[in-house]
């Protein structure tokens, strides 16, 4: 075989070889197209929402209700005569403070059973395990939302299940993350960002959309201007607006939606001109600030080394927590109604604790 004939063979084995990395990569880079475009406003003004047919059909089959624990009929004794140590629920029907734990040990730990919260070989009174502790302040959060969080849960309302899924921690969780060591830099703080985060969307946006604006003293989310130039009605400069882009990325991604599902494309700013889900989406905020200040973060001594986070934290809520790629958390089913003392007592102090 002559030389000129081998080079050419070994240019084609290149090609080849370079094609089929090529097209690996363009098949793992694009998806299909089927997609299906929903219009949600005026033409002209970019108010779509566009669904991908497999992502649709992946998040209806993570956001399946489990059956309702079948009906039972009334003990007529209240469950804090009938056992000991009922500190929530206790003016519910002892027959039915038993169904209703028996599906929260289906919502939270069906592997586990009953022995995740009760101690073996202990009375059911006992409070010696954290998870049964943590439980009772997780059951009045759960009253606390569907009574007073009406203007983001509506009547729909929310479960254990809503968050768990079946396991004992929610998958869609978050801690204060590390202080980055090197954010203080000779050209100055990074601010977190070139690191990509799956909070963040995996962009180079700052990595941290949770601390600033979903913990105690939140900072101001909002940061377009409504004047060409920066003035002093609106001081946040490009850093403070990119760390604003992350944790909305967040929330697109936790809802399955795009900006337009809360903004008016032509004017982000404007509220007069902005979808409803804008007014819910600020309500959700609030109460996941809420939920965070006054029932997750002061769990803190309760758990184990184990379950807190790098920084000595608790787990704390946030978008996907209930959401979990669903604009509606179980595409708006509601299972409160099959559950009904789970809406709870509207007056009260639970946050502190008590009945």
């Amino acid at each position: 075989m002559s030389e000129g004939r081998k080079n050419v063979q070994f240019w084609l084995m290149i090609g080849g070889a370079a094609a089929a990395v090529a097209g690996v990569g363009l098949a793992f880079t694009f998806q299909s197209p089927r997609t299906v475009s929903v219009q949600e406003g005026y033409r002209g003004i970019a108010m779509e929402q566009v669904y991908h047919r497999v992502a649709v059909a992946n998040v209806a089959a993570s956001n399946k209700v489990p059956e309702a624990q079948p009906a039972v009929d009334p003990a007529g004794v209240p469950s804090k005569e009938a056992y000991q140590n009922v500190q929530v629920l206790g003016d519910v029907d002892a027959n039915e403070f038993i169904r209703v734990m028996t599906a929260m040990t289906e919502w939270v730990a069906p592997e586990q059973g009953c022995t995740y919260c009760h101690a073996e070989g202990e009375e059911l009174s006992s409070d010696k395990l954290y998870t049964k502790r943590v439980a009772r302040r997780m059951l009045q959060m759960t009253q606390h939302i569907n009574a007073d969080w009406k203007p983001h849960v509506g009547g729909t309302g929310v479960t254990c299940y809503t968050c768990h899924r079946g396991q004992p921690v929610p998958q869609n969780i978050w801690f204060a993350p590390p202080q980055d060591p090197n954010g203080p830099r000779m050209v100055g703080n990074d601010a977190g960002q070139n690191q990509p985060a799956k909070a963040a969307g995996l962009a180079s946006l700052p990595y941290d959309p949770f601390s600033p604006y979903l913990a105690g003293d939140p900072a101001n989310i909002r940061v377009i201007s409504k004047a060409a130039l920066p003035d002093r009605t609106n001081p946040a400069d490009i850093k403070q607006a990119e760390h604003t882009y992350s944790l909305m990325l967040h929330m697109s991604n936790s809802l399955g939606v795009n900006c337009t599902f809360c903004h008016n494309s032509r004017a982000f700013f404007d509220w007069n001109q902005s979808p409803p889900q804008r007014t819910t989406s600020w309500y959700g905020i609030r109460m996941v600030r809420d939920l965070t200040v006054n029932y997750l973060a002061p769990l803190r001594p309760e758990f184990p080394h184990e379950r807190l986070g790098p920084m000595g934290d608790s787990a704390k809520a946030n978008c996907a927590t209930c959401h979990q790629g669903a604009n509606k958390p179980l595409l708006g089913v509601s299972m409160l109604k099959d559950y009904p003392v789970l809406a709870g007592p509207t007056a009260g102090d639970r946050r502190t604790g008590e009945e």
